[in-house]
């Protein structure tokens, strides 16, 4: 993708602040200020949304033969009682 150069001014506090928390996350201010924007944007949950969509479709079959296509096995709802929601110990 081709890079436009953008000037912004902002108060030595910001820059400051910007400055700081992209070397805390190990990238630059750039990169920094480019991804607050991308998830300003919604850019970044799109992005993941399209990536689990991608993820479901190549590993279907996968969840299919492991849960045999019917609904998860139901978890503990009350103590004492088993997954078929009999009581522990009353078979």
């Amino acid at each position: 993708m081709a890079k436009t150069q953008l000037n912004v001014r902002v108060d030595e506090g910001t820059a400051r602040a910007a400055r700081e928390r992209a070397l805390a996350r190990g990238m630059s201010v750039n990169r920094y200020i480019e991804e607050l924007v991308r998830q300003d944007t919604g850019e970044v949950g799109h992005t993941f949304v399209e990536a689990a969509s991608d993820f479901m479709k190549q590993y279907e079959s996968v969840f299919v033969d492991e849960f045999d296509g019917g609904p998860p096995a139901r978890a503990k709802s009350r103590v004492g009682e088993d997954r078929e929601g009999t009581r522990e110990g009353r078979r």
